[in-house]
C-alpha cells in the first residue's frame, strides 16, 4: 500500500461499511449509511488542509483563530454513485463548491467514457476532493483526475468506500501525487470488474435500480 493511501479504521466507519456490505440492507438504509460514512471520510480527507490565522471578535474578547487557508474546497463527484458520498461531505462542509464528472464504464473494455463535466472555473485556487464509492479498476478515477487537471485543478485527493490493489496501483501510477482516503482495501476484482467481496453496484444500491 502506498504511503499516500489512508485506510480509515475508525470503528464507526467499519461498522457502517459492514452494514452496507450486507445484501439484505434496504435501499433507504444504504442511502442513509453512505451519507453518514461520507461525512466521516470527509473529516479524514480534510484533516491536513492548510490553515491561516485570523482575528475574531468573540462576545468576550478579541482573539486569534484558525480558519481554512485559500479559496476552500471543491467536492468533485463522479456520477452517479459519487453523489451518495457527496451529500455527507456537504453536511460537513456546506460552503464547498461542487463539480460533477459524468463517466460510464464501457462493459466490453472496462474503460471510462466521459459524457458530462461541470465544475467551478477557479479549480486551480481550490483543494479538489474527488469522490466515488468504488476504486475498482482505477480507470474512472484516473479519467476524472485527468479531466480535472485539464481544467486547472492542481491539489487533488480521492475518497472512496472501497479500493482494490489494482485500482490503487492504476491511480498511483497515473497520478502519484493524489492522496487516497478509503474505508477498506478489498481482495480484488472479479471477471466483470466488480470489487470482491465488495458491496455490489453502489449506484444501484443507492437508487434502488438493481
Amino acid at each position: 500500500m502506498s504511503e499516500r493511501t489512508r485506510v480509515v479504521d475508525h470503528p464507526l466507519v467499519q461498522h457502517k461499511l459492514s452494514l452496507m456490505r450486507d445484501v439484505h440492507t434496504p435501499t433507504s438504509l444504504f442511502r442513509q449509511l453512505i451519507r453518514e460514512i461520507g461525512c466521516l471520510l470527509g473529516y479524514e480527507a480534510t484533516r491536513d488542509l492548510p490553515l491561516q490565522t485570523v482575528t475574531v471578535q468573540t462576545p468576550v474578547a478579541q482573539t486569534e483563530a484558525q480558519m481554512l487557508d485559500g479559496k476552500g474546497i471543491v467536492f468533485a463527484s463522479i456520477l452517479r454513485a459519487g453523489n451518495g458520498l457527496l451529500e455527507g461531505m456537504l453536511d460537513l462542509v456546506p460552503s464547498a463548491r461542487v463539480a460533477h464528472v459524468g463517466l460510464y464504464r464501457d462493459p466490453s473494455t472496462l474503460r471510462p467514457v466521459e459524457y458530462y463535466f461541470k465544475a467551478p472555473e477557479d479549480l486551480a485556487r481550490r483543494n479538489v476532493i474527488v469522490v466515488d464509492p468504488m476504486l475498482a479498476t482505477g480507470n474512472s478515477a484516473v479519467a476524472a483526475v485527468d479531466g480535472l487537471r485539464a481544467r486547472g485543478a492542481e491539489r487533488l485527493r480521492f475518497v472512496c468506500l472501497l479500493a482494490t490493489p489494482e485500482g490503487l496501483q492504476t491511480l498511483t501510477q497515473a497520478h502519484p501525487e493524489v492522496r487516497v482516503v478509503t474505508a477498506a482495501i478489498d481482495q480484488g476484482l472479479d471477471a466483470r470488474g466488480y470489487i470482491v467481496p465488495g458491496l455490489g453496484d453502489a449506484g444501484d444500491r443507492i437508487y434502488g435500480t438493481e
